[in-house]
């Protein structure tokens, strides 16, 4: 069963989409109502994945994404808002979000994203995706100012990548191109490397920023 933590600084919130995923089979093995609150609670609960609001009082998302970063938390954070300013999007995808939601979602595709997410996915809600390219191809470089030019990826390499930016894990990518999981494994390291990139998400914000996935 995939084990998760919600952050939300309303009550009501955590609880409602508690009782849904519980309905769904995922089990909530924390709460939180803010980003000081939580990282005690994830290094308590060791969850699968965080499900993050972004404003909170105090110690907001961005903050909380930061923080963990800072102490090396390893645990995927899916951002779940009502938010959806195009600055906020990637402030906490530069922060280290893998997955970004806003909260007029289905519940199936709550579910799915956090699945993709437990599986080692990515995945940023599709009606984002064209408005934050455009703010990526007019702002510096998600990988750093000092970040070396993107050197040549190859076809196969594009071709994961584009599927790793749709949100597919490593095991769906090895099917979907019919490779094993440890070519699929070669490639996203290739890729990381040429990119400049330290993570899967931040390897897609430089592509997309780049037009390489284009």
């Amino acid at each position: 069963m995939t084990r998760v933590v919600i952050v939300d600084d309303q009550a009501l919130i955590r609880q409602g989409i508690g009782g849904l995923l519980a309905v769904a089979g995922i089990e909530v093995v924390g709460e939180a109502g803010d980003g000081s609150a939580a990282i005690g609670i994830i290094l308590d609960a060791c969850p699968d994945v965080v499900l993050l609001d972004m404003r909170m009082p105090q110690y907001d998302g961005v903050w909380t994404l930061q923080e963990l970063q800072r102490r090396d938390i390893d645990v995927p954070v899916l951002v779940l808002t009502t938010f959806d300013d195009d600055v906020l999007v990637l402030d906490a995808l530069r922060a280290g979000a893998r997955g970004y939601l806003l909260k007029d979602v289905t519940l199936d595709q709550l579910t799915s994203a956090v699945q993709i997410l437990a599986d080692g996915g990515t995945l940023i809600a599709p009606a984002l995706t064209d408005r934050m390219l455009r703010a990526l191809r007019s702002g510096p470089s998600p990988a750093g100012s000092d970040a070396p030019p993107a050197q040549r990826l190859t076809d196969r390499e594009r071709e994961v990548l584009r599927l790793v930016a749709s949100g597919y894990a490593n095991r769906e990518v090895a099917e979907a191109l019919f490779l094993a999981e440890g070519t699929v494994k070669n490639h996203l390291s290739a890729i990381l490397t040429k990119l400049g990139a330290r993570d899967r998400t931040n390897a897609v914000l430089r592509a997309l920023h780049e037009g390489l996935l284009s």
